[in-house]
């Protein structure tokens, strides 16, 4: 019995297994971005297909999506936070972190996914990429001709600057 790919740490039999056959209904958003993580390690098109909402299925490539998941090692599922997506709720959030080697190259995707309920089944709607935080420099930046911040006296550019 081989653990899950989606890192639940439980067997692919016990978790993602019978929803992608179809044989449980997933409760929550999680599970089903889950079972999309694991439909992609084991090339199960059909369910990922299945599993994406009426309003977004004209988007959805078939083919590419069989390429990538045929072309990918597929290494970890991260889920970063969910948000709704509970009983009462009809929408809910999943933001995870897909990280995968394709031609010798670690990549992650990093996405904010969202889930409709219609009915009683959760379907994947759409996704965000999401972008790293843009660098924000905690101390005044020192420029060439300035004093050196470790108190020599010198011009940074003679001191610690020299390196």
């Amino acid at each position: 019995m081989s653990e899950c790919p989606c890192c639940s740490g439980l067997t692919y039999a016990e978790c993602c297994e019978p929803v992608i056959r179809g044989e449980k209904n997933p409760e929550t958003p999680e599970q089903v971005m889950r079972a999309r993580y694991s439909a992609y390690a084991r090339t199960e098109i059909d369910y990922l297909e299945e599993s994406t909402h009426v309003d977004g299925r004209e988007d959805f490539d078939k083919a590419s999506s069989r390429t990538w998941s045929e072309n990918a090692d597929w290494e970890k599922l991260e889920i970063v936070r969910t948000q709704g997506g509970g009983p009462d709720d009809n929408q809910g959030f999943v933001e995870f972190i897909a990280r995968f080697v394709q031609k010798d190259i670690k990549q992650k995707h990093h996405e904010v996914a969202e889930f409709k309920k219609e009915g009683d089944r959760w379907f994947f709607l759409d996704g965000q990429p999401v972008t790293p935080e843009p660098y924000k420099r905690e101390t005044p930046k020192v420029g060439r001709n300035h004093p050196c911040p470790c108190g020599s006296g010198k011009k940074y550019k003679k001191c610690c600057a020299k390196g």
